[in-house]
């Protein structure tokens, strides 16, 4: 199956859905079933407003140090990808993505978060999850 890994807290909004749309600098052809990938190691974005504290709560989490990381926290379709100036984002959505000129948004469909991060190495673009020898033969 195809995953996108993604730094926290990024990860989480799509998985609560608060995020439908994922900003990238790239497009894909690919449409489909896709995991949503915490990644293990992040920047330290310093996100400190009571929005962002808010969110957390919605995560279950209080502290972004929280957030499963290094691990598949759900699953969706990704449904399309277009240009983002042919995206109408909510206000909450521009928050929590890029929407510059250039870039594109990867529509997102049918989240499913999982009751239990399941633990894999992250990889770089696009990555296929190998379910017997990443999880063990444990499907989502």
């Amino acid at each position: 199956m195809k995953c996108l890994s993604l730094w926290q807290p990024w990860a989480s909004a799509i998985a609560v859905r608060m995020k439908r749309v994922e900003t990238r600098s790239w497009p894909t052809k690919y449409r489909g079933p896709l995991l949503i990938h915490a990644a293990k190691t992040w920047r330290g974005v310093a996100i400190a407003s009571k929005q962002m504290a808010l969110w957390y709560a919605v995560f279950g989490h209080t502290r972004l140090d929280d957030l499963p990381r290094g691990a598949v926290i759900a699953s969706c379709v990704l449904h399309d990808v277009r240009h983002v100036d042919t995206v109408d984002p909510d206000p909450i959505e521009r928050q929590l993505g890029d929407f510059s000129d250039g870039r594109f948004g990867w529509i997102l469909r049918h989240v499913v978060r999982f009751p239990e991060p399941l633990p894999i190495r992250g990889r770089q673009g696009l990555f296929d999850v190998d379910f017997e020898r990443e999880l063990g033969g444990v499907s989502p």
